[in-house]
């Protein structure tokens, strides 16, 4: 029993970054970082919320601590990886989920096992910079030749997004391994498929749709079809990586913690 317990703690400590601990919260906001992202920014807005909504970041394999596991080799694994590191915690008190770009879709697919395996539900589900899983404007994703693309092509389309300090592509081998987590992370999006099914709509939560004005557009409008809840949609000023603007962090979590204590926990 003592193995069990402490291979899920090992495994919530690989995983997870909370910086501002509350255990007596009464909600947890469990955020996904972008491709080749880590932990860190979103692990800050731990300090931005009240007491009763505790933060964690999760950490993908290949990076940061992890940076010696294999990446993920496909979704399933990844979001079977997440859940049972995760599902304690799930189980012990309601939660909400934060996904930007790639994490968006990997929040989806959590919260969508969740739900189909466990009867479980995120209370909100936020999503930002990302289409929705079933829209036709999510296919070109799953097309991009990934070993066929060579590291400059990648490195363009990383710089042209923004949100990497540039001081950070001078070094050679962390530019490397950014290139590298990029086309890993981009080949387990391409794993992933979902249909929306005819009848049932997988959520009943409400869904809340962020997006930078000067980003490209995304097909926010379908996630309305996801949840039998609420769709809202919000721009906020900026490009992809708007949420890196300090203004727009105060917006984005002040208005999730107003949806959370709206959620009536």
């Amino acid at each position: 029993m003592m193995c069990g317990f402490l291979g899920v703690f090992l495994g919530m400590e690989k995983m997870v970054a909370c910086l501002y601990k509350r255990p007596d919260a009464l909600c947890r906001l469990i955020c996904f970082p972008w491709a080749g992202g880590g932990t860190s920014q979103l692990a800050e807005w731990g300090k931005l919320f009240s007491s009763s909504i505790e933060v964690f970041s999760v950490r993908f394999p290949g990076r940061e601590s992890r940076l010696t596991e294999p990446f993920a080799k496909d979704m399933t694994t990844l979001v079977n990886e997440i859940t049972s590191v995760l599902l304690k915690e799930l189980e012990e008190k309601p939660f909400a989920f934060f996904g930007h770009s790639f994490g968006s879709y990997i929040s989806f697919a959590v919260a969508l096992h969740l739900k189909e395996k466990y009867g479980l539900e995120p209370v909100h589900l936020f999503v930002s910079g990302a289409h929705a899983p079933h829209s036709e404007a999510f296919l070109p994703i799953k097309s991009i030749p990934i070993h066929d693309t060579d590291d400059e092509d990648i490195l363009t389309h990383i710089q042209s997004l923004g949100g990497t300090p540039s001081q950070l592509m001078e070094n050679e081998d962390i530019k490397k391994h950014l290139i590298l987590t990029i086309r890993e992370d981009l080949r387990v999006l391409q794993t992933f498929s979902f249909k929306k099914p005819e009848k049932n709509i997988p959520f009943s939560c409400d869904i809340t749709c962020f997006d930078g004005s000067e980003d490209k557009p995304h097909d926010s409008e379908a996630w309305h079809d996801l949840t039998s809840g609420d769709t809202s949609f919000y721009k906020l000023p900026g490009g992809h990586f708007y949420l890196l603007e300090p203004s727009n962090v105060i917006f984005l979590t002040k208005h999730i913690a107003r949806c959370i204590e709206n959620a009536g926990l």
